[in-house]
């Protein structure tokens, strides 16, 4: 169930480069051909940014795929390289709960509040709060569930790091 979630969750992040790309073309050849251009551009990009960026963080968290410095850890021994696995995603978990709530107390002041911007079209603040808090927790919970499973690998033995040099050999 939570593979669907990631890859809906991807798919919006896909579909909102795509109509950032619309929208930055759009507004680029309105303002060429006819000297005006896509009203709150700035924030409707700005918004869709948000999508693009934080929603598959979920999926890159399951595939492993943050950007890691593995220089020394590769040169450990395969436990405390993944202790340092272990230890990096329990920081991560540390990391991203204020987050969480800072999200949570901003979604949810946009939406009591009526917030909007600024703009020509008084677009609503609440649905990048929310993309946001969707996209952080999700990726929290997928990092919980590693951690579990990432610890009950270790506990039994098995190895996380499937590439590990000295496995190689």
């Amino acid at each position: 169930m939570l593979r669907r979630i990631e890859r809906l969750l991807v798919d919006l992040s896909i579909l909102a480069v795509i109509g950032l790309g619309v929208m930055i073309t759009a507004n680029v050849l309105i303002r060429t051909l006819f000297n005006s251009g896509v009203p709150d551009t700035t924030f409707i990009v700005a918004e869709l940014m948000v999508a693009a960026v934080i929603l598959p963080m979920a999926a890159t968290t399951a595939a492993r795929a943050h950007i890691a410095v593995e220089l020394i850890a590769n040169q450990l021994p395969v436990r405390i390289h993944d202790g340092l696995i272990v230890f990096g995603s329990i920081f991560g978990l540390l990391a991203l709960a204020p987050l969480i709530w800072a999200g949570w107390r901003e979604a949810v002041h946009a939406f009591e509040a009526g917030s909007f911007f600024f703009g020509e079209l008084h677009l609503p603040k609440w649905p990048g709060r929310v993309i946001f808090l969707v996209g952080i927790s999700f990726c929290w919970l997928r990092l919980a569930i590693m951690v579990i499973t990432d610890i009950r690998t270790m506990r039994a033995g098995g190895n996380l790091s499937g590439n590990h040099p000295e496995e190689a050999a």
